[in-house]
């Protein structure tokens, strides 16, 4: 029967309101046109889902988890690919809003792509930020243990803090957010997911497939971190600035790093810093705070050449340059504030005791001693309930196809260090890319190309690339 003009603005009406579906699965989510930094928009849906906050206690309170689904353009798409931000604790709508923005729809050519806000991150919910009792040096000259004791002070607050709100922090685990995919990808309606991340996120991923291979078709990861790699090994990040030395031309960065190190042992200096909103701050500059600027500036060799330049002032007696970084993320004489998400997780995936060893070992002459990673190690004797333990820490071994993105000059995950927590993977492909740091999905075009090859299920052959030298 001819329908009425009548019914046929229904049925659109309808199909307008009704909910959107991925794989024949009815999804709850709101149709948004989602906006990059850039100014750039397409077409996507915001929708969540609850979860247990923590799935070991049967009367855990529900909490949600947030994402963005950029539509598949395919006909036959493949397996949903989820987005898992670096950190702990980044976002991924935020990341996709960001420079990698235009991989997030390349990538929707092939299948549908989540960009996912991991639980307590972005747009999911998350426990309150904690301004403990305890406050950040100002003037005050103290030792890297008194300083360690300042964060593990903190961190028992928090806990308690914390306790308080409601919130069960043993939720807050890298295990817990492996089941959250489980949770998404039956939310999708999906018989499998495939899996696209970076840093911790490439942690999350290998840890997810331990946990849940039967759910994964394939995984991207780029800039690996190892199950038992949450702390990285001193002895690397002096190879690495050896590395980078010779990359700029300073065939000798660590003797001049560790000159300035010395120097500053010696003598902190007085500094003022001009504070937004507290105006000029008095600041006693120690070898923990450029150890720590360093740690924070060395994952891009673009960052890790203005840090290079900052040591050379600093070598020569300028320790102004650092004034407008310090101003920027120094808070001096000010509580010590602490997000759950990324403390309980680096706690809970935790260190083995050989690693422990080594690490401890290696800090008393490394460049950056115990900053690379802090706060950890230092608060291993808090939160011990979160520990998942040596079982967890095992590297994984799978057969599930991955594709691996390694950066030369990588100054937080090394390459060695990437070999090692993929040499259980029987089925991985490694492109080197020379020259590019820990964030390199954006260095070449070449990177997302191959991306959409290997999710089509197409063949990609190991290789080694070059970052194209930057015109003066």
């Amino acid at each position: 029967m001819n329908k009425t003009p009548l019914l046929m603005l229904l049925a659109a009406l309808l199909a307008i309101m009704s909910p959107q579906t991925v794989t024949g699965l009815e999804l709850d989510e709101q149709e948004i046109r989602f906006e990059a930094r850039s100014g750039e928009s397409t077409l996507a849906y915001e929708g969540s889902l609850l979860v247990p906050e923590y799935r070991g206690n049967p009367d855990s309170r529900m909490i949600s988890m947030r994402y963005v689904r950029f539509p598949s353009r395919s006909d036959t798409p493949r397996a949903p690919l989820v987005y898992l931000s670096g950190g702990p604790g980044g976002s991924g709508t935020a990341t996709a809003r960001g420079n990698r923005y235009a991989l997030f729809v390349a990538m929707a050519e092939f299948t549908d792509v989540i960009a996912l806000d991991q639980r307590g991150t972005g747009l999911s919910d998350a426990p309150p930020v904690c301004r403990s009792s305890q406050r950040e040096p100002g003037t005050r000259r103290i030792s890297d243990d008194a300083f360690a004791g300042l964060y593990r002070a903190a961190v028992k607050d928090c806990a308690s803090f914390w306790a308080q709100e409601g919130t069960d922090l043993r939720g807050y685990t890298t295990s817990e957010i492996v089941q959250d995919l489980s949770a998404l990808r039956e939310h999708l309606g999906a018989e499998k997911l495939s899996l696209w991340g970076i840093s911790y996120g490439s942690h999350l991923a290998l840890a997810a497939m331990k946990d849940i291979p039967a759910e994964i078709e394939r995984v991207i990861i780029a800039s690996v971190e190892g199950l038992d790699q949450t702390v990285k090994l001193p002895a690397r990040t002096d190879a690495y600035f050896a590395k980078l030395g010779e990359s700029l031309g300073e065939d000798d960065l660590p003797g001049m790093m560790q000159a300035v190190h010395e120097t500053l042992d010696d003598q902190p200096v007085l500094l003022s810093l001009d504070i937004a909103d507290r105006g000029e701050v008095d600041y006693l500059l120690q070898r923990r705070d450029v150890q720590m600027i360093a740690s924070a500036s060395i994952a891009d060799p673009g960052r890790a050449a203005q840090l290079v330049a900052l040591y050379k002032a600093m070598h020569g007696g300028n320790y102004d340059v650092l004034r407008p970084i310090l101003a920027r993320f120094a808070t001096p004489d000010q509580p010590i504030a602490l997000r759950a998400m990324p403390i309980a997780v680096d706690r809970a995936s935790g260190i083995s005791a050989g690693r422990l060893a080594a690490v401890t070992r290696q800090s008393d002459n490394g460049l950056l001693g115990p900053y690379l990673n802090f706060p950890m190690p230092q608060i291993l004797g808090e939160l011990q309930q979160l520990d998942l333990g040596n079982a967890f820490r095992t590297k994984p071994t799978s057969a599930i196809p991955t594709l691996v993105f390694t950066g030369s000059l990588d100054g937080r995950t090394y390459p060695e260090s990437q070999r090692e927590a993929i040499s259980g993977l029987s089925d991985a492909t490694t492109i080197t890319i020379e020259g590019a740091g820990h964030n390199l999905f954006m260095t070449m075009p070449e990177v997302g190309e191959t991306m959409g090859i290997f999710l089509q299920g197409r063949s990609v052959e190991a290789a080694t690339w070059v970052v194209p030298a930057t015109p003066d």
